[in-house]
């Protein structure tokens, strides 16, 4: 049996720096790692491990430094899966934050959302940030009060990111939901559980997972994002994509060499 893909990495953020290691046999740093499409807007971005860790790395800084977050941090994301929102979970877990997708704002520390989200959003009464989600990352035409538009305050964070003291991989990392129960995880239980759903799935590096699954709950974010990290694949979101017909989806699915479809 060969040994799993990042076998040492102990914590998301670990999974992620596995695929920038020079000369790692599994991983190429200039491999798409995130795709994602917007079926409403046209939009399609391609995220290379280089580019996706360079916005992970932007986004730490910022939680870091600019909102004063840490390992006793709680983070509400209420965001869909977009490559926002990927960057966003990696992010709080390079920093040791409690990413909470999909949770209540009131319970939260911080708030992360989207523009569906603003009035919820304000629930919070800790730092609020916004996303537009708008093609190439825009902001808002006009910021939301009472928040930060990511998309103007990210450019300016540095493009490397350490944590002032090391994550720890038992400390809490990701609390979702499974069949509708609370599922609370620390960072070496989301990598142990990632790996198990690679398996299950049976993906190995080069596979292109495809998944049309929402990020508020476990199995949105296994298909989405944690089981291709954990065994050094690549993803394929896509939003509003209720409509395609069978040959779009066939398209699509050719194009993007897509060896699983999920969602």
């Amino acid at each position: 049996m060969t040994a799993p893909f990042a076998a040492d990495a102990r914590t998301p953020a670990e999974l992620l720096h596995a695929y920038l290691r020079a000369g790692a046999p599994d991983a190429d740093p200039s491999r798409p790692l995130v795709t994602f499409y917007d079926d409403a807007t046209g939009e399609r971005v391609e995220l290379s491990a280089k580019t996706f860790d360079n916005w992970v790395a932007k986004t730490a800084n910022l939680l870091q430094d600019e909102l004063n977050a840490g390992p006793e941090t709680r983070a509400v994301l209420l965001l869909p899966a977009h490559w926002q929102s990927a960057v966003w979970l990696l992010a709080c877990w390079s920093v040791g934050v409690t990413a909470v997708p999909g949770g209540d704002p009131a319970e939260a520390d911080l708030v992360i959302s989207g523009p569906d989200g603003l009035d919820t959003a304000k629930d919070c009464s800790g730092e609020r940030v916004a996303l537009a989600l708008r093609p190439l990352g825009g902001r808002f035409p006009e910021r939301p009060d009472g928040f930060l538009d990511y998309a103007a305050e990210v450019p300016g964070q540095g493009d490397r990111f350490a944590p002032y003291s090391p994550v720890d991989p038992q400390a809490p990392a990701l609390e979702t939901l499974v069949d509708g129960l609370p599922l609370k995880l620390t960072g070496e239980q989301t990598v142990a559980l990632a790996r198990e759903g690679a398996l299950r799935l049976g993906l190995e590096p080069g596979s292109r997972v495809l998944s049309t699954l929402g990020y508020e709950d476990w199995t949105g974010l296994e298909a989405g994002l944690l089981a291709p990290l954990a065994a050094g694949a690549s993803v394929v979101l896509c939003r509003n994509s209720g409509e395609l017909t069978e040959e779009q989806w066939t398209k699509r699915i050719e194009s993007e060499r897509v060896t699983l479809r999920l969602g």
